[in-house]
């Protein structure tokens, strides 16, 4: 380890600048994110099952009793698509990771459950135009994007959808924001989250204040790997903010939920904000 190098890596990088590697396709990250996904003591991967069921009930009072053609971005471990399917729907899952696909579609089959999973990036795969009458994508993914990626988005899912369909999505709101800067840390062990070989993991965060947007940045050391940089970028909207991205895709807002998850802390309760959202 080069303290000159890491000296470097404590400047603060240009917004929404990537960081060198991507944990969604890293072997030994996929098998922990699923375990966290699976946990039903945290909800730091997916939500917890009350949640859930309590956002599905939600959307799907809103949709009416017709069964429905969904599809679910970022589906994870399918927590979402297998509740849909239950309930009769034709369901479509999208995640960019394929461990958490090969336990989705091995959960489907256990169940009896027919269920369609695509692996890849939602904003590049090739999916079927004007096929669906929902759209999803639960916890807060929207955030994560870059502005070139979220219009890159929500025109797709304009794209995708039927006549006067839903995209239905949340995001965190700018409500406390300057609560939400997390402080730094540090860990050294001999295997945990990042790697399963002695490591080193700096977290830190920096504030655009401007743009309402926080970098929580992982800088992770190993002796075979050298430094990696895991970025993730989150940006807090108003109303208007969001309002105004939808608007220039052609969707609209219908309804504002915020009162879905419990509120724990800055991260939850009514800091996160559910739109239901039509296609005009």
């Amino acid at each position: 380890m080069k303290i000159e190098e890491l000296l470097k890596r404590q400047e603060k990088p240009a917004l929404f600048a990537p960081g060198s590697a991507v944990m969604w396709t890293d072997e030994h990250i996929s098998r922990q994110l699923l375990a966290v996904h699976l946990d039903q003591n945290t909800d730091l991967a997916s939500r917890k099952t009350p949640v859930i069921e309590k956002t599905l009930s939600l959307v799907l009072s809103l949709m009416g009793k017709e069964p429905l053609d969904i599809l679910d971005l970022g589906c994870g471990p399918g927590l979402y698509t297998e509740r849909f399917a239950k309930e009769g729907h034709r369901v479509t899952g999208v995640d960019f990771s394929e461990y958490s696909l090969d336990y989705a579609r091995r959960s489907a089959e256990d169940k009896g459950l027919s269920l369609n999973y695509v692996q890849g990036n939602y904003l590049h795969l090739d999916l079927p135009e004007q096929s669906f009458d929902l759209v999803i994508m639960i916890y807060e993914d929207y955030a994560v994007l870059n502005p070139q990626e979220r219009s890159l988005l929500l025109k797709r899912v304009a794209g995708m959808l039927r006549s006067e369909g839903v995209f239905f999505f949340d995001y965190p709101n700018d409500r406390r924001f300057d609560e939400r800067i997390v402080p730094s840390d540090w860990e050294c062990s001999p295997e945990g989250f990042w790697r399963d070989t002695p490591h080193l993991c700096l977290s830190r965060s920096f504030v655009y204040p401007e743009e309402k947007v926080i970098l929580m940045e992982h800088l992770v050391f190993d002796d075979s790997r050298g430094w990696e940089s895991y970025r993730f970028w989150n940006t807090y909207y108003s109303r208007e903010r969001i309002e105004g991205e939808l608007k220039d895709a052609g969707l609209r807002v219908e309804s504002w939920h915020e009162d879905i998850l419990p509120a724990d802390s800055v991260w939850t309760g009514d800091n996160v904000t559910f739109a239901f959202c039509r296609k005009v």
